[in-house]
């Protein structure tokens, strides 16, 4: 059995907490859908985030209006891919509660922290077309259904019969059916430490399975997430989530992380015919009739080489191959050509204070700059993305402690519920508030679905910078943990030669109506209740509130465009500065100086731009760009309100 030193529970210390964990670039869902009300429908949807229910942000939409029941009106992010030599950046931000980092310096917190980032990938398909296991949003707040087998004894088409019957097309979906049936079936690792939790057993198939965990004693269902898989880091089964970074309690812990991670090290799995076993163990396995297999995680699978000799002549010095067998593998009896994936990122997490949901050192937003995946198939991709952060403290030792201390007959737990302590006076006890299911706790926050698509010839070989917008509509009070409005990053440095793919995403819905839970509803802002706009328009001085005419602009004249949504490069600089403007409503000035698709875009000849943008789009797939030398500042002609919030944003290009 997997000793605890070999895990680290990934699980916060204060049980009245009332918010911990969201992303802002990309938009966190924390399991919203579209709602208009300020409070989540559905904390169960996708994944277990243990959040405030007033947290995340709308799924975006395409045009105007919501996207209903249409996912295809739905926008996804559309980040272009690393390729080999030149890497596509995206900073991705994020506020946590609690604290974390410092440890290593003279700024210690209070509790021990881990952050982990991570993102799972698949080819992308037609949203028509999708299987049972394809990544989506879906447009029902709906939680996925899930029935056990019926017995242990299930077969293989019993199986395939509980799926298609459970999965359904119109409800989000992160991690596949098959996952979270194995993690059902799966006994739970019995080494852990449980304190005096009591964990549940699965009804009529008579053990403890994966699904209960300490955090989540009664087995709660969340979208297709495997509660254990959740809860502990390193884990110890295969998994789709790829790791991409470790910010942990201090650096002497992260030769462990990595060296653990599934990124690098294969795990194995108990394989049985009907498609899952109870067994966790190899012992247990090959005791009972099953065969364990080492798996491994990918990047991709390299399925033009069918040998493993030709599967390991294609490594170079930056690509890696390895002839193994894949962790979803249809046919467990054979190996394919499989692309590695690095070791994860590891350093000491960023400071942030305690109780207290904002910036870090010096007000600086939280951030880590991820390195997009290269995928030399040249597919696009339809990805996730996912933060957990953990947070502890010394009442036990996370390393040493395991079920040897848990609640028994003769043991008593190191911590008890809501105990009572003695501080010397006659009948005085003092109650602390301690809820041992959230002592060591992971919050958890996932992005919506977005895509990661090959570059076209002409972006090859650069350095891509993503400029997007983060927050959402109403004032701080209303938006509340979500952000308001500003650009991201808000002050961009680049080098002569690198691109800046400018792209943003917003709702129709984001009304922040009632029920409004422990804050305020309503939606301050301009233009059309619960609609997300934005725009970008040269400014001289980041101090001014008046774009500069386009006469005087320098930050559309010193640009190559090098990609634009509508594919038309050859613009003029006039017409790309009124692109951006409208968000992409215009296309172009006059009719009578464009051509193609184009000219019914154009500003002389289509029907007037509403000057609030409430008939503009609410994402704007983007353009990439090439700034000469020099230093542009631009702002948001609707949500830059001056004495209320300020969205400007700054490009340096030395």
């Amino acid at each position: 059995m997997m000793a605890f030193t070999q895990v680290l529970c990934l699980a916060a210390v204060l049980s009245f907490a009332v918010a911990d964990i969201y992303f802002h670039v990309p938009r966190g869902s924390n399991n919203r859908l579209n709602e208009k009300s300020a409070q989540r429908k559905n904390a169960n949807r996708m994944f277990d985030s243990q959040n405030n229910n007033r947290g995340g942000y709308n799924v975006g939409d395409v045009d105007n209006t919501p996207s209903g029941n249409d996912e295809a009106e739905q926008y996804r992010m559309k980040y272009f891919q690393s390729d080999e030599v030149g890497q596509s950046i995206l900073r991705l931000e994020w506020t946590n509660q609690h604290g974390c980092g410092g440890n290593e310096d003279s700024n210690p917190q209070k509790q021990n922290c881990i952050l982990v980032l991570q993102y799972a990938c698949q080819d992308d398909v037609d949203t028509a077309t999708g299987t049972d296991d394809t990544f989506r949003n879906g447009v029902k707040p709906d939680t996925q259904t899930y029935n056990r087998p019926n017995s242990l004894g299930e077969t293989a088409a019993q199986k395939t019969e509980r799926k298609t019957a459970q999965v359904a097309q119109d409800q989000g979906l992160h991690e596949s059916w098959d996952w979270y049936n194995k993690c059902y079936t799966r006994e739970r690792n019995q080494g852990l430490f449980t304190a005096d939790q009591k964990l549940k057993t699965n009804n009529g198939l008579g053990y403890s399975s994966a699904v209960y965990t300490r955090q989540n004693p009664n087995g709660n269902q969340y979208g297709y997430e495997c509660p254990e898989e959740r809860d502990y880091f390193p884990y110890w089964h295969p998994t789709m989530w790829k790791d991409i970074v470790i910010m942990a309690e201090n650096t002497s812990m992260c030769s462990h992380y990595t060296s653990k991670s599934f990124n690098v090290q294969p795990y194995g799995e108990c394989i049985e015919a009907k498609g899952w076993s109870r067994w966790r163990t190899q012992e247990q396995c090959q005791n009972n009739g099953g065969r364990w297999v080492l798996l491994h995680n990918y990047l991709e699978k390299a399925t033009q080489y069918r040998t493993r000799a030709a599967c390991e002549r294609a490594s170079t010095t930056k690509l890696k191959y390895v002839w193994a067998v894949p962790y979803d593998a249809s046919n467990y009896n054979q190996a394919q050509c499989l692309l590695k994936l690095a070791a994860p990122d590891c350093f000491e997490a960023p400071w942030s204070r305690s109780n207290h949901l904002g910036n870090g050192v010096d007000g600086r937003a939280l951030t880590y700059d991820w390195n997009l995946p290269y995928f030399p198939s040249g597919k696009r991709k339809r990805c996730v993305l996912r933060i957990r952060y953990n947070i502890s403290t010394d009442d036990y030792d996370p390393y040493s402690t395991d079920h040897r201390q848990n609640n028994a007959m003769m043991v008593q737990s190191p911590v008890q519920q809501n105990p009572y302590v003695d501080i010397g006076g006659k009948s005085s006890p003092l109650r602390l508030a301690i809820n041992t299911a959230q002592y060591g706790r992971v919050f958890q926050d996932r992005s919506h679905v977005f895509l990661l698509r090959p570059r076209p010839s002409d972006l090859s070989e650069h350095r891509i910078f993503n400029l997007n917008v983060r927050g959402k509509r109403g004032n701080i009070v209303q938006v509340y943990p979500a952000v308001e409005y500003d650009f991201a990053p808000t002050r961009l440095e680049i080098q002569d030669g690198d691109l800046v793919h400018i792209q943003w995403t917003g709702s129709n819905s984001h009304n922040n109506g009632n029920p409004a839970g422990d804050g305020q509803a309503g939606d301050a802002g301009e233009g059309t209740s619960g609609t997300d706009r934005n725009n970008v328009v040269e400014i001289l001085d980041p101090n001014d509130n008046y774009p500069v005419p386009f006469e005087r602009s320098t930050m559309w004249h010193n640009t190559e465009i090098m990609w634009i949504h509508h594919g038309r490069k050859d613009v003029q600089p006039k017409d790309l500065a009124v692109d951006l403007a409208s968000a992409g409503y215009y296309r172009c000035l006059r009719k009578a100086d464009c051509s193609g698709a184009i000219r019914s875009y154009a500003a002389d000849d289509k029907e007037t731009l509403q000057s609030q943008l409430n008939n503009a789009p609410a994402s704007y797939e983007g353009v990439v760009l090439k700034f000469h030398k020099g230093t542009y500042h631009y702002m948001c002609t609707r949500n830059n309100n001056f004495t209320n919030r300020s969205q400007k944003g700054t490009i340096i290009c030395k």
